[in-house]
């Protein structure tokens, strides 16, 4: 969430690092040759996000009493 907010400009402020932030400030530079400098938080929080779900899914299967 807080990525999101960065991101529009409503998170933290800029010389706090954030991934949200690292994405807003090189988001022009996808049309050009260094698109990785936008890419690569987005994969950051795509990654920490399926995770955390992933997670989440094994704890709920494994304290499951009705299996």
């Amino acid at each position: 969430m807080e990525a999101g907010l960065s991101f529009l400009g409503l998170g933290v402020q800029p010389p706090t690092p954030s991934w949200g932030m690292m994405m807003k400030e090189n988001y022009a530079y996808i049309v050009i040759d260094n698109a990785y400098l936008a890419i690569v938080p987005g994969i950051a929080i795509m990654l920490l996000v399926l995770s955390f779900m992933l997670i989440g899914r094994a704890l709920r299967n494994a304290m499951d009493v009705r299996g």
